[in-house]
């Protein structure tokens, strides 16, 4: 029969212990910002500088990085990582990320984030899983420091308390979450495939085999609506549609999992409800002429802070969304934003992009062929909601014992 004990933490089986991460764990930080002038970034370096804004959500993310030479890196032996290490960013509002480094020295370690390595009687994985669970992300507040730039000390960091199984059961916790893992890693790179072929695709019909004959003009000029965003509070509670932010727009993609909720009439539904084709653009800060095709939605309307171009037909929407994810477009950007100490753009600004408009033919053998390839990864994201929901009702019952596996 399974006893427990009631711990600080909460209740947890008799053979687990409460462990403080710097009992189970080497806590490591930078010296702060003046580190940096140990190294320059670099456009061709080898290694990447994770920075806080590379942690996000218990993942790596690498659409925006800096990098610096080997050589650099070798000279930097403290910020080194390897497979298995934890970031943790310890300052400023995002406070508390976290993510799993995978792959030995691939990466070097820049100020404000810390790095967390756990010691042979704790399971990298298992540690990392804890990280995801809800009564981590709630008790953070206990460990930080400062108001209006929180901080969380080293010290503070190595006195967080962990509930500990023993190292078999910590093998096993740790098998059935990472297979979960790399079955919606698996499926995510499948996606990115998907892109990669659609972007090849047009770049052969729409770039190299480009006439000059064809009709070119802005993007204002084929479309049949401009339209700003709503302006409303968002929210955690599921009161009404998701509403889409610049923020919830990541390299072209979102996931609708994380997009917050806010309240509307129906009147402002139908005015701001987002549809297949609808392409929306980011108008004002870092992330200005940052964009999204929309294909499939949940039911949702669009910030105000966005701005959305529809067309007449969808096989030309999904044509000048392509246009829209071009180093061509992305340069026109700079080009508007050049000088600018706060980056904006207005409607008028953002959907003046010229580009050329094709046979119809080939617009809709395109349109065919990578609808094809909208629709694989339409269903791949059904199936990673699925697991994701899978593998987020197992994790706080592992987590604590509630369920138990065996190796």
């Amino acid at each position: 029969m399974l006893m427990w004990k009631e711990t600080e933490i909460g209740r947890i089986p008799n053979d687990w212990q409460i462990n403080k991460i710097g009992e189970i764990a080497d806590v490591t930080k930078l010296a702060g910002y003046e580190y940096t002038k140990h190294f320059t970034y670099v456009e061709d370096g080898e290694v990447i500088a994770l920075r806080a804004l590379n942690v996000r959500e218990g993942v790596l993310d690498l659409t925006d990085v800096k990098r610096i030479y080997q050589s650099v890196s070798d000279n930097l032996i403290r910020s080194k990582l390897f497979k298995g290490d934890i970031l943790f960013t310890y300052v400023g509002a995002n406070i508390g990320q976290f993510a799993l480094v995978d792959a030995n020295d691939k990466y070097h370690l820049a100020p404000n984030i810390c790095r967390i390595r756990a010691k042979k009687n704790c399971l990298p994985f298992f540690l990392f899983s804890y990280f995801r669970t809800k009564y981590f992300k709630e008790n953070l507040n206990n460990y930080s420091v400062g108001s209006s730039q929180p901080t969380m000390p080293m010290g503070n960091v190595r006195q967080i308390k962990v509930p500990i199984p023993p190292l078999i059961e910590q093998v096993a916790i740790a098998d059935v979450l990472s297979s979960l893992d790399d079955k919606i890693d698996l499926l995510h790179r499948q996606n990115k495939t998907l892109e990669q072929l659609a972007e090849t695709l047009f770049k052969q019909w729409f770039v190299e085999e480009a006439n000059e004959n064809w009709e070119v003009g802005k993007l204002s000029d084929f479309a049949k609506n401009i339209q700003y965003g709503f302006t409303q509070s968002a929210s955690w509670e599921n009161i009404g549609p998701r509403f889409l932010r610049i923020t919830d727009i990541q390299g072209g993609n979102v996931n609708w999992e994380v997009v917050p909720f806010c309240a509307s009439s129906e009147t402002e539904f139908s005015k701001y409800e987002l549809k297949t084709g609808d392409v929306v653009i980011a108008r004002t800060g870092a992330s200005t002429g940052e964009n999204l095709y929309i294909y499939k939605p949940e039911k949702a309307i669009f910030a105000s802070y966005l701005i959305r171009i529809q067309f007449s037909k969808l096989a030309f929407a999904r044509y000048a969304a392509m246009h829209m994810r071009s180093s061509d477009y992305f340069r026109y950007i700079e080009g508007i934003l050049s000088g600018s100490a706060q980056p904006n753009a207005n409607a008028n600004e953002l959907s003046s992009f010229e580009i050329s408009l094709p046979p119809e033919e080939k617009l809709n053998s395109f349109f065919k062929i990578v609808t094809e390839l909208d629709e694989k990864k339409h269903f791949n994201q059904t199936q990673i909601h699925t697991l994701a929901q899978l593998r987020d009702m197992l994790l706080p019952k592992l987590m604590s014992g509630e369920v138990r596996v065996e190796n």
